[in-house]
């Protein structure tokens, strides 16, 4: 028994070491005549080591070797000061910052000899959307809001993090241009129904913008405006792009769609080649719906404000938008093509003062809300969009890194690691709804009261007194400089100025 026991054994080695030998030679004849990859064909085998590295490199440089200052989209030290809001662990270190104060582009806001007494101090008021020209105008009640994420490009624990996080901290909710969802409306937030290139949610058979659809959605109470898409941040001149993998029956059904194709949107709306076709989608979807009505676009000079601006002043206030939500080149939640997302509109730091500027210029200001998007995840940066003229904060990735997100970079792979962005039932159980929705309400909730404590101590009573001279910027030279020397507010009526 034991002698055959022996010759088994020694009859599997001898298979194993067979297959090891076979396997390594198929493997290295497949190498070596391949034509694909030089390195494979040199150095067989042992080639796979520099793929194998170069994937692992981005996970190794982001935990061992990037300082906490050095990462890109989003560094440590920024990730690590969202989780704290989203943990409600305080936005508090110890011994001093790792912030260089003397770095081109840092923010420096111009703190009061005499701060805000915490009895002086007063609650940063709502504001109305829309008022006086929509039936229904929209009190929103939060500066920092969830931007723009599709439901299908975001998972369905996400989605309903994040409606039943914001209608905890009474922010609004963004739908995206993926539709509206169930998972959506479960949560009773407020929730602005963006309306993309492709019209999903909002179209007909053919493809159209759909009045029935529209006043199907607008009789939702809790949807309370309507967003028109031109462009978005990470990808201005190109439609959203949905992987065939992601578009489930549930998400096909919801945009109208074919289950199991790759669901890509128009560059742009087939019916809106000009500022007059989109006043005209404005007033055709603030009448058919009651509710108020804006448009997000990014921004990548004057030409396009100016030229919708000088439209507005023809047909008259009551054809305006009711808010614009600039976007900047920084953005990009979802996935993009590199050329697109690394050089193409302005960044926030520039369109917005722009944008705002323009609207003072035409004394349109006071007419139509301006809402800042684009990697505004901290209370700082946040605090600069409103001392730059914007009403409102929208912010995506923050409220991703809230829910958890890690930066893996797999946005458009299905194969986030939290749950966050994949469809894939095994990831998306790591995502508890219970526990993360308390989140992304502590996140939204501690942006704000940080806001106002930035205020207070610029010597404000709330936030929304803000003004361009509350904040200074450093200078390729070290120095710091005034925000309102760098951008000076614009006289009102001074329409000769440049396109660009």
């Amino acid at each position: 028994m034991g002698t055959m026991m022996g010759v088994l054994e020694v009859s599997l080695g001898v298979l194993i070491a067979l297959v090891l030998v076979g396997g390594t030679t198929y493997w290295y004849v497949q190498d070596i005549t391949q034509k694909k990859h030089a390195i494979l064909r040199n150095y067989p085998l042992i080639g796979h080591l520099r793929y194998f590295f170069e994937q692992l490199g981005e996970y190794f440089r982001q935990y061992f070797f990037l300082g906490d200052r050095e990462e890109m989209p989003f560094n440590r030290a920024t990730r690590g000061w969202v989780y704290r809001l989203a943990k409600d662990e305080g936005g508090v270190i110890g011994f001093g910052s790792t912030y260089d104060m003397r770095h081109p582009g840092a923010l420096i806001f111009v703190n009061a000899g005499f701060p805000v007494l915490e009895d002086e101090q007063e609650p940063t008021a709502p504001l109305s959307i829309g008022e006086g020209y929509a039936a229904k105008p929209f009190i929103a009640r939060s500066i920092v809001n969830i931007s723009g994420m599709s439901y299908g490009a975001l998972s369905k624990p996400a989605v309903q993090a994040l409606s039943r996080g914001a209608a905890e901290a009474g922010c609004w909710i963004d739908t995206g241009e993926g539709g509206l969802a169930p998972a959506h409306l479960e949560g009773g937030a407020d929730i602005i129904m963006q309306i993309g290139t492709a019209k999903y949610g909002v179209r007909d058979a053919d493809g159209h913008l759909s009045d029935a659809r529209l006043r199907e959605l607008a009789a939702h109470e809790t949807v309370r405006a309507f967003e028109i898409k031109l462009s978005q941040g990470a990808k201005p001149g190109k439609g959203g792009v949905l992987p065939a993998a992601k578009v489930t029956p549930e998400i096909a059904a919801i945009r109208g769609i074919p289950v199991g194709v790759d669901s890509i949107s128009p560059n742009r709306h087939r019916d809106v080649a000009n500022v007059n076709e989109l006043l005209d989608m404005v007033v055709r979807v603030r009448r058919v719906t009651g509710k108020p009505t804006g448009i997000k676009t990014a921004i990548g000079g004057r030409r396009f404000m100016h030229e919708l601006c000088e439209a507005i002043m023809r047909r008259g206030l009551q054809d305006a938008p009711d808010f614009i939500t600039v976007d900047g080149g920084e953005g990009g939640s979802g996935a993009a093509p590199q050329a697109l997302a690394d050089h193409m509109a302005l960044s926030i730091d520039e369109a917005l003062p722009r944008v705002v500027d323009t609207l003072i210029e035409f004394d349109l200001r006071e007419r139509i809300r301006v809402i800042a998007s684009g990697k505004l995840v901290t209370s700082a940066r946040a605090a600069w969009a409103l001392a730059c003229g914007a009403d409102f904060v929208n912010t995506a990735r923050g409220f991703m890194f809230s829910l958890g997100c890690v930066q893996a970079m797999r946005c458009h792979q299905n194969t986030c690691p939290t749950g966050i962005t994949t469809h894939n039932a095994k990831l998306q159980r790591g995502l508890v709804v219970e526990e993360k929705y308390l989140r992304v309400a502590n996140y939204a909730r501690n942006m704000n009261r940080e806001i106002d404590m930035i205020a207070h101590a610029c010597g404000l009573r709330q936030a929304r007194e803000f003004r361009r001279e509350h904040v200074r910027l450093v200078q390729p030279d070290g120095r710091s400089e005034a925000f309102n020397m760098l951008y000076p507010y614009p006289e009102r009526g001074d329409e000769g100025r440049g396109h660009y």
